[in-house]
């Protein structure tokens, strides 16, 4: 099948042939006449498998159909759960509307908002946000939601994960009624239905992949290794590996920074992302990765989702997550389009119990070696790090005490209680 044959305009056919890509993914293939016919979607799709542009040109073709040249108000809004998300998101709407009148704009919190305002009150279409910023701003009355048409909840399992229903049920109660919702998961969970039941209208469920199983081209793979050792034989596999780009993945902020300074030590370039770090530092470190400036991201779970790193070859597990859907996320990040990718996880004692709900969750039993000289301590407790420590979401979120301080005067009128503020992102 070919794009021409869902029925896209020919001002987006022109922008997807400009990107190289001639053949729709599955995802695309299935979502897209479906929203195209105004259905409510509910769709399960795996990272890199394209399902930004699965709902993207549909929704710019709609809006494109019909609209007001002189008066624009916010008529889609897509709801992202990070910051590196939403700028994703953003940058693949700007990319497709190239040939179209439509006008967009993104919104997260960590920076000045008085950029983010101009541009909404020159009038856009529609408008990609996390939710922190979107309420901050629709209680400090300089956005309205009344009027949107079409609404994407993308990594909708992420959201939920992240601490954000009570923000995404009050944002429900910002627009009208009666629009389209289209819900994008990685997982179809519980929680994941039950959200989907209080939003989507008879909706259409779409699956591009089995529910939680990793991408078959990611090479998995596990070193078993003492808590201690795991600085030296990262740096080793690194550097006799000769890997020009590497994502790894620790548990705590603090960790990562850790990490990073012993790798610039050992005269491997590196930066760390995570909350804490501020967007513009952020955005640095995830350019330089990008061009290859920097050899090593050391990330929290803040980045598990949203990067757009193309044909990223390796991602290591320095420390396993708590939750087991995290290790599919993460090592998702590789092996994407068809490409091929390593993921290696180092694993201590400590984290055997990870390991093993991890392998149970995927269906596979992921080949283990131990090097000499790096062997795991037979004297290590088995018993797993405390549920809570150092969990890569809790560290996401708290990188609202980092928020600008200009708009926190802006908004003391209108604050959230204090319960809520911690979910702002």
């Amino acid at each position: 099948m070919s794009f021409r044959e869902l029925g896209l305009s020919n001002a987006l056919l022109k922008a997807v042939d400009k990107k190289g890509y001639t053949t729709p993914s599955l995802i695309q293939e299935k979502a897209i006449p479906l929203i195209l016919e105004g259905k409510d979607v509910l769709a399960s799709a795996q990272t890199g498998t394209g399902k930004t542009a699965g709902f993207t040109l549909p929704l710019l073709h709609i809006l494109s159909e019909n609209q007001n040249a002189k008066f624009r108000p916010i008529r889609a809004l897509v709801l992202t759960p990070t910051r590196e998300l939403a700028a994703q998101v953003y940058a693949n709407v700007k990319e497709y509307s190239e040939f179209l009148n439509i006008r967009s704009a993104v919104i997260f919190g960590g920076v000045n908002q008085k950029p983010q305002v101009a541009t909404i009150r020159q009038g856009i279409d529609i408008l990609v946000a996390t939710p922190g910023r979107l309420i901050d701003l629709e209680n400090q009355r300089l956005l309205s939601l009344r009027r949107i048409e079409i609404l994407v909840l993308d990594e909708a399992d992420r959201m939920l994960d992240m601490g954000f229903l009570r923000d995404i049920e009050r944002i429900m109660e910002m627009m009208p009624s009666k629009r389209q919702n289209l819900l994008f998961s990685a997982t179809f969970s519980k929680e994941i239905r039950k959200l989907a039941n209080g939003i989507l209208h008879h909706p259409v469920q779409v699956e591009a992949t089995p529910e939680n199983i990793t991408v078959d081209a990611i090479s998995q793979k596990v070193y078993r290794v003492a808590k201690g050792k795991k600085t030296d034989l990262i740096i080793k596999l690194i550097s006799e590996g000769n890997w020009k780009q590497v994502l790894v993945f620790t548990r705590t902020k603090h960790g990562a920074n850790k990490l990073c300074k012993k790798m610039i030590s050992a005269g491997i370039t590196a930066a760390a992302i995570h909350g804490n770090k501020s967007q513009g530092a952020r955005t640095k470190a995830l350019a330089g990765f990008k061009i290859g400036k920097v050899r090593v991201l050391v990330a929290t779970d803040i980045a598990a989702r949203g990067l757009d790193i193309p044909l990223l070859p390796h991602v290591i597990n320095f420390e396993l997550p708590n939750i087991s859907e995290d290790y599919v996320h993460r090592i998702g990040r590789t092996g994407r389009a068809g490409a091929e990718g390593e993921a290696i996880s180092l694993v201590s004692a400590d984290e055997i119990s990870y390991l093993r709900d991890i392998e149970k969750l995927v269906g596979l039993k992921m080949p283990k070696e131990i090097i000499e000289g790096f062997e795991p301590d037979p004297n290590a407790s088995n018993e797993p790090i405390k549920q809570g420590q150092g969990r890569g979401r809790r560290d996401s979120l708290s990188s609202n005490r980092n928020r600008n301080s200009n708009q926190s005067k802006n908004s003391n009128s209108s604050r959230r209680p204090k319960r809520n503020s911690r979910r702002r992102y």
